[in-house]
């Protein structure tokens, strides 16, 4: 009798399991696949890190003169009849950072060139009668290269328009050539040179403009900027036929109202990812009786 369930009891679970296991398996068809494992965040490049270039030009001003001798002194009635400097031109580059949306700075070195000197002085008695005083008129070229920590504030942005002051510090290397004295009136005939002087100085800016986006990493600028490049000295002065003392000449406080155009490229950017099976959603089954 115990046999005899025991069989019935294996029969009944047998079927169940044959009945069982089609729809086990159907129901494990309707499960939808598991989705994709979510992308990593993407990777930037470049941070705020940033390249630039600027051309323009100055109006270039001194703001006067000084005359030294190393023998004797200066004689009776000196004075400067006038002085000028040519407009300059330049250009340059740098690299920079853009620190958050409201502040960036940048290195820069740039070649300012064309800037030609020219400048007389006279003494003597004076007197109505042209000739009678002793003239020296004075030539020379001036050119620059000005390295300076520069640092911008950003005051919003509008339209893709960005208004920007700033101001900056460095060092200029000046090189004064070709200087060259050539007398006139009781000096006529009178002529001296002094080698090219190269020296340093201090340099200053203070800079306002306007930065507009073409792209998301290339910005325009149209600036305004006020450069002081202190004073500039020129080489003992030798005359070819008669003795001049060995003169030497400063010209003092050497300033520019330069018109900039420039551009930033900015380095940063977001890297590529490797491309990955888009997931979708299964399509409901359709059961056909």
């Amino acid at each position: 009798m115990r046999r005899s369930k025991l069989s019935a009891l294996a029969r009944s679970i047998t079927l169940i399991v044959s009945v069982a296991a089609p729809c086990l398996a159907q129901a494990a068809d309707l499960l939808p696949p598991l989705p994709p494992e979510p992308l990593p965040p993407p990777v930037e490049i470049g941070g705020g890190w940033y390249l630039r270039g600027d051309v323009g030009v100055g109006a270039t001003s001194v703001g006067g003169l000084t005359t030294t001798v190393l023998k004797g002194s200066l004689p009776d009635g000196y004075r400067y009849d006038q002085k000028a400097i040519e407009d300059q031109f330049f250009a340059g580059g740098g690299v920079g950072y853009q620190f958050g949306s409201y502040f960036h700075g940048d290195i820069t070195a740039e070649y300012r060139g064309g800037g030609k000197l020219t400048f007389q002085d006279s003494f003597g008695a004076e007197c109505r009668e042209s000739g009678c005083r002793w003239v020296n008129a004075y030539n020379g070229n001036l050119s620059s290269v000005v390295v300076m920590a520069n640092g911008y504030f950003d005051l919003g942005t509008w339209y893709g328009v960005t208004p920007f002051v700033g101001g900056g510090v460095g060092s200029a290397f000046h090189q004064l050539s070709g200087f060259n004295d050539q007398g006139f009136g009781n000096a006529a005939g009178g002529y001296g040179f002094a080698r090219d002087k190269h020296s340093q100085t201090l340099a200053w800016a203070a800079m306002a403009g306007l930065s507009y986006s073409v792209t998301p990493n290339l910005k325009l600028e149209l600036g305004y900027r006020y450069l002081n490049l202190g004073d500039v000295r020129s080489g003992v002065v030798n005359c070819v036929n008669q003795d001049c003392g060995g003169a030497t000449y400063k010209i003092k406080e050497v300033t520019s109202h330069d018109v900039r155009i420039g551009m930033r490229w900015l380095l940063g950017g977001v890297a590529a990812l490797p491309a990955v099976a888009e997931y979708s959603e299964p399509a409901p089954l359709v059961r056909k009786y």
